[in-house]
């Protein structure tokens, strides 16, 4: 009964801490790809030209996924903490749909937040994403690490951070 009680106890401990769902690419530390992707004012940007000074996420959501919501909720209501990072909201997704997710969000209000269509597909490709969200997080244009599902703000701000 005391091992029941005592496994029950670190089970309980354990799902309570903020743990990083990291994912293992095999391409951290490798650059940025260079990909071309769609605004939602019908802009062609490729990622080269992406900030090399900021940090820049990748978040690859779609638009009927409750966890991109909340990942895009989390961002949002934490703003503030987290100007000092580009977040690139980047789906597969028809361009209306998208176009519909970055009004409801009013994403366009924020200026580290761009959104974008991932026309080819090239990311799920590239990352062998199994499923979103996924967020591949970018320090000076080399990968740190890539994360899956809902994750905290403070998660993807302790990775930016390291110094690692």
């Amino acid at each position: 009964m005391k091992k029941i009680v005592l496994l029950l106890l670190l089970v309980w401990l354990t799902g309570c801490s903020e743990r990083k769902p990291a994912v293992v690419t095999g391409l951290e530390g490798k650059t940025l790809p260079s990909f071309n992707f769609l605004l939602m004012d019908s802009t062609q940007v490729n990622t080269s030209n992406i900030d090399n000074g900021k940090p820049a996420v990748i978040f690859i959501f779609s638009p009927y996924c409750p966890y991109c919501r909340a990942q895009t909720e989390a961002i949002i209501n934490d703003i503030q903490s987290v100007r000092n990072i580009n977040f690139y909201l980047l789906s597969g997704f028809p361009y209306n749909l998208i176009k519909d997710y970055y009004n409801h969000y009013q994403l366009k209000k924020y200026s580290n937040i761009t959104v974008g269509q991932d026309y080819s597909d090239f990311l799920g490709n590239y990352y062998k994403a199994p499923g979103v969200p996924y967020i591949a997080i970018y320090k000076s244009k080399k990968l740190k690490q890539v994360l899956m599902g809902n994750v905290s703000i403070n998660v993807i701000r302790n990775i930016i951070q390291d110094q690692k």
